[in-house]
């Protein structure tokens, strides 16, 4: 992925002096501002980025459009905004968010140098 496709965030929790980094891909970011304008549940929401069990790898890769809460870190790209509770950065940590559209259908995937041992060809779930 060229750099020139892909947006790198950053934010500070404010009671952790660590700074979470998220990127976020330029087709992902349109993909979100199309799903807002398209979706009146999301209106005056940031997309939720999170890691919850199962999938066929252990870990699943969720996204929702949420309401931001005091803990979540807040990243701020091209005109939306993403929110990732601590859980999730643990393990979300220096990923890139994409839109993928191919044969196989069209979604969200994380590329994530944190997930170790195998993922599924999915691109949703991880160990």
């Amino acid at each position: 992925m060229s750099s020139a496709t892909q947006t790198e965030t950053a934010a500070t929790q404010a009671t952790s002096p660590s700074v979470f980094v998220l990127n976020v891909t330029d087709r992902a970011v349109d993909k979100v501002k199309d799903f807002a304008a398209k979706m009146p549940d999301a209106a005056g929401k940031a997309l939720r980025v999170f890691i919850q069990g199962g999938g066929c790898s252990g870990f699943q890769y969720g996204f929702t459009f949420d309401e931001k809460r005091p803990t979540d870190h807040v990243l701020a790209v091209r005109e939306i905004e993403v929110i990732v509770d601590p859980q999730s950065a643990l393990k979300l940590h220096g990923a890139t968010v994409d839109f993928i559209e191919d044969m196989r259908g069209a979604g969200f995937s994380v590329e994530n140098p944190n997930a170790t041992g195998g993922s599924c060809g999915c691109g949703k779930s991880f160990s």
